[in-house]
């Protein structure tokens, strides 16, 4: 029996796309050796493109400083070698998301205008 065939939409990229795809890859680059950022630090609105473009980019970027919110590594022990190589703080077998991330006020510095989050009124 043979496979039914499936149609695969595929995004076609747009000016506003490529213009936030660039955005993500230079904050990427931007994040300083011995600090990481989550997905969604790198574009709250949009994290699974971050790691797409991650995945289908062909420039050199530091992709091992990208990690999850909760600090987990999601590209295991390779990467996990090359944070500790740059002295990045674990805690067991995830990074100390705590003492690994810029503070929020050096965030902005890769976050672009208009992303940050906004936090409660006190």
């Amino acid at each position: 029996m043979k496979t039914p065939r499936v149609a695969m939409l595929v995004a076609v990229p747009t000016a506003a796309g490529d213009a936030r795809m660039a955005l993500i890859v230079e904050r990427i680059r931007r994040i300083p050796p011995g600090s990481v950022r989550a997905y969604s630090d790198i574009d709250p609105e949009a994290p699974r493109l971050v790691g797409r473009v991650l995945a289908t980019t062909h420039q050199e970027l530091p992709w091992f400083r990208v990690i999850h919110a909760d600090g987990s590594i999601p590209k295991g022990e390779r990467q996990r070698r090359l944070l500790a190589k740059e002295g990045v703080p674990m805690r067991g077998d995830r990074v100390d998301i705590r003492l690994a991330r810029l503070p929020r006020s050096d965030r902005s510095l890769t976050a672009g205008p208009g992303s940050q989050r906004k936090s409660p009124p006190r």
